[in-house]
């Protein structure tokens, strides 16, 4: 990489650059829910998709890339399958804010498009990931 792009290209080397991205995820997941386009590849799937590399992040804080896109996918299979219980669309009418809340974060209906799009939020995290640290090699 020339040493023009190299300051600013944002490296995710330590703890705290993937404090910073989850960070940047959810402000990116809270806007691509408050503002409403019409396109619901916008509206909707951006956000699962951003949902799902937040799960990832986090996960990436405690092991290695592979490993945190295997149990991300794997979290958010089991959260969608949860909502075919629904147990979530009960919670979503509680009189308690926070049960409903919880509702509407973990979703109350069952979609396989939510499922392709969380696939594909893993996907891109983990190749930014992954390209990211083959540079870092390539560097040295």
């Amino acid at each position: 990489m020339d040493s023009y792009y190299e300051g600013m290209v944002v490296r995710l080397k330590s703890r705290l650059s993937w404090v910073f991205c989850i960070l940047g995820i959810i402000a990116m997941g809270i806007v691509s829910r408050v503002v409403h386009t019409g396109f619901a590849l916008f509206d909707k799937y951006l956000g699962d998709a951003l949902y799902a590399a937040m799960v990832y992040g986090v996960l990436r804080l405690l092991s290695r890339a592979a490993a945190s896109a295997v149990c991300a996918m794997v979290v958010m299979t089991a959260i969608e399958l949860f909502q075919l219980t629904m147990i979530p669309a009960r919670m979503l009418s509680s009189k308690y804010l926070m049960t409903r809340i919880c509702a509407r974060l973990i979703g109350v209906k069952f979609s396989f498009l939510d499922l392709l799009a969380y696939g594909l939020g893993i996907g891109c995290i983990y190749l930014v990931d992954c390209s990211q640290r083959k540079g870092n090699e390539e560097a040295r």
